[in-house]
């Protein structure tokens, strides 16, 4: 049976337990920060029974581990993120690109109500798009942001307010 557990160092560790003589044991079958399939590759290669991937998985999420995306989205990310930055498309590979994310299969494009042969284009709103920029981003480079973000804040200047607005004092009769 394998399991994760977090290193006091911050490292998380993929472990089968077993059952010996003396007593209940386990041993490491690899080591990771971010789980991936790459993982569960090497946890099957060095484990001694089977290993479930949906199984193990869970038990990194479980243990707080961060849990890598499918290589289609890390690509889409980053595909997004070098748009925003700029960057231009090949005009073929945009039409192609295009292409096949409108005519994708019915099962990945969502339910089979939508098999219309062209679907509308999608509205994508500014906010969306500036934070295109982003969803590749780093958290050292997020950081960066938000420390700029709030230097830029300090060097604001503050307006400061009377104590009384000036409205007209409304008298009681």
């Amino acid at each position: 049976m394998a399991f994760v557990v977090q290193t006091r160092r911050g490292r998380f560790e993929v472990r089968e337990a077993r059952s010996t003589a003396a007593g209940p044991r386990s041993r490491t079958l690899t080591s990771f920060t971010e789980f991936g399939d790459e993982v569960t590759a090497k946890a099957r290669a060095r484990a001694e029974g089977p290993i479930d991937a949906a199984e193990l998985r869970e038990a990194a999420v479980r243990a707080g581990a961060a849990v890598a995306g499918p290589p289609v989205d890390e690509a889409a990310r980053e595909a997004l993120r070098r748009v925003a930055a700029g960057e231009q498309l090949d005009p073929m590979l945009r039409t192609l690109l295009m292409d096949a994310l409108v005519h994708a299969e019915p099962s990945v494009r969502g339910s089979l109500e939508d098999a219309s042969p062209v679907p509308p284009r999608p509205r994508v709103s500014d906010a969306a798009r500036s934070a295109s920029r982003w969803i590749g981003a780093d958290p050292a480079e997020r950081g960066r942001a938000l420390e700029e973000l709030l230097e830029l804040a300090d060097a604001l200047p503050l307006r400061r307010r009377p104590d009384e607005i000036g409205f007209p004092r409304l008298r009681s009769a």
